[in-house]
């Protein structure tokens, strides 16, 4: 319950911020799923695999802001870096999923620039026998949260609250995340 609860969640609440720091992203997003949903107002299971630039997004807003910012691995074998310095068998170690002070760059996750990248590069579900189980569901509920927000309002942010970033369990923001949702008549 935790897992599918508080960071999917925090997924939404960054994903949101994204987008609303980042019209551009946020406009082409927008467009990618009217034209997909045409006339219709709710997404369908067919919709999902088709939200290719929709998809690159949200990757990248996960990428910045992790709903798990800390992964903890027992070595199950020596580690021996490029430089020769090692890690034993049976150290814990914490990786830190977190980036602070990167570009949004939704583009990372395009085919041409993800095809050779290893599949361990990008843990936002961990990876592995350890992997998150829900992945799939957590990235439907994304999008359709994301879909349901963008059809309805023009994302901006807060100019005199910005989050306070507090990697814990959970990536939280100690003030919460402001935005403004001006409903818009255009869309």
């Amino acid at each position: 319950m935790f897992e599918g609860h508080d960071t999917t969640a925090s997924g939404i609440s960054w994903l949101l911020y994204c987008m609303a720091l980042h019209p551009e992203h946020q406009q082409r997003c927008r467009e990618e799923i009217k034209e997909i949903l045409g006339d219709r107002e709710t997404v369908q299971w067919d919709d999902f695999g088709k939200m290719t630039y929709t998809t690159m997004c949200i990757k990248e807003a996960l990428r910045l802001y992790p709903p798990v910012p800390l992964v903890g691995r027992e070595l199950s074998a020596p580690v021996t870096f490029v430089d020769g310095r090692t890690l034993p068998k049976g150290l814990f170690i914490t990786m830190c999923l977190y980036y602070s002070l990167q570009v949004f760059d939704p583009l990372r996750f395009s085919p041409e620039n993800s095809a050779g990248r290893h599949s361990y590069a990008f843990l936002p579900f961990a990876a592995g026998p350890r992997n998150c189980i829900g992945q799939q569901f957590a990235m439907n509920e994304l999008k359709v949260a994301l879909v349901q927000t963008l059809l309805r309002f023009e994302l901006s942010p807060d100019p005199a609250k910005p989050p306070i970033k507090i990697p814990q369990l959970v990536l939280r923001s100690k003030n919460g995340i402001h935005l403004c949702f001006p409903a818009n008549s255009s869309l």
